[in-house]
């Protein structure tokens, strides 16, 4: 398997997380990245790939995937131990909700604060982002809230850790990453957090998602992770 990942793409990141809970080897091209461009010029393999020209991009053989919910689907019929969707269809039902719910409505308010990363712009355009992302700060701290109340008395947001989890962890860790809101005063959430960071799994990733922060991102104050 190849993978063409992004630094910081948190779904490229959902995916990395995946193989090396399932062990998968594969190799990685990891696109380059940068605040002010993006990821232009888009790299021609993955253009060639996915239609949108974004990562992750999986290729296994003769077979090239795009879009991290599908690339995670493969992963888990093609390597199904251990499993990363619970067996039963009600809870797998669950599960995909979950996910979906972490990569379209959590990860919404997220990103109007994605520009903290960036070089600063001019004032006036850097106001109208802080309303923004005032805004946005509110709805985040809401969702954080219900993720809280979901957790009491749960170690993972299913019957055990999942997609549900690893979609999730990413959206909440990119929200910590660009300043707002914390999570240390929510109880369920915030051990949640600490128990999927520290996973063999993911720990690596958060540091090579620091590290591209220093070596691509503008600095953002407040930074508070649990």
């Amino acid at each position: 398997m190849h993978l063409y990942a992004g630094p910081l793409s948190l779904f490229s990141r959902k995916v990395e997380i995946a193989l090396a809970e399932k062990a998968v080897a594969y190799t990685r091209t990891m696109v380059p990245f940068t605040q002010t461009k993006g990821y232009a010029p888009k790299n021609e393999a993955v253009l060639a790939a996915n239609p949108k020209g974004q990562v992750p991009v999986l290729v296994d053989g003769e077979l090239t995937l795009y879009d991290s919910t599908v690339i995670l689907e493969y992963l888990e019929e093609t390597h199904p131990k251990p499993a990363l969707y619970p067996g039963n269809p009600g809870s797998r039902a669950r599960c995909r909700i979950i996910e979906i719910e972490a990569d379209e409505v959590l990860l919404e308010p997220v990103r109007r604060l994605m520009f903290r990363t960036e070089p600063p712009a001019d004032a006036a355009l850097r106001a109208q982002q802080e309303i923004a992302a005032a805004e946005a700060q509110h709805l985040i701290a809401r969702n954080h809230e219900r993720l809280d109340e979901r957790l009491n008395g749960e170690a993972f947001l299913g019957e055990g850790y999942s997609v549900a989890d690893i979609a999730t962890f990413m959206v909440i860790h990119w929200s910590l990453r660009l300043g707002e809101p914390a999570i240390a005063d929510l109880a369920n959430l915030s051990a949640w957090y600490r128990r999927v960071a520290k996973r063999p799994a993911v720990a690596p990733v958060l540091t090579e998602i620091a590290e591209a922060d220093r070596q691509v991102s503008h600095p953002v104050p407040g930074i508070r992770l649990p």
